[in-house]
């Protein structure tokens, strides 16, 4: 499955350009179908700090795969998100589109994020540490 323009990945705020720059050059050196930009905002959490948020285009697997990488090799905590609950058809079509995420830090799992989107953005909804 590849989705263009997915946006729900973060990248801890301060070494987020670091981080982007090493997961581009990792996709294109194991020839893989992914690239990350910058989204252009940050999206604060109350347990695990400040993200910037990224949007990405290329192959699901590999971006879930290259982000939990990153946060091992650049020791930086990161969001890997777009996980949904699922839900009936009606409530999915009027439902807010909150989505679901892993928390990983050093390549750790710690903490899940729940997540909605508020005017074009990704806000924190709730969070718990794993």
């Amino acid at each position: 499955m590849s989705l263009a323009g997915a946006d729900s990945f973060g990248v801890e705020q301060r070494k987020a350009q670091d981080v982007i720059e090493w997961m581009n050059a990792q996709a294109k050196k194991n020839n893989q179908k992914f690239e990350a930009k910058l989204a252009g905002y940050t999206m604060r959490t109350a347990k695990f700090g400040s993200f910037e948020m990224i949007s990405w285009s290329g192959d699901w697997s590999t971006a879930r795969s290259i982000i939990q990488k990153a946060s091992s090799k650049m020791r930086a905590r990161v969001i890997e998100s777009g996980y949904h609950e699922k839900r009936d058809l009606l409530s999915a079509m009027f439902g807010s589109s909150s989505e679901y995420g892993k928390v990983y830090s050093n390549g750790k799992l710690v903490g899940q994020i729940e997540t909605v989107k508020k005017s074009g953005r990704w806000t924190a909804r709730a969070e718990s540490f794993a």
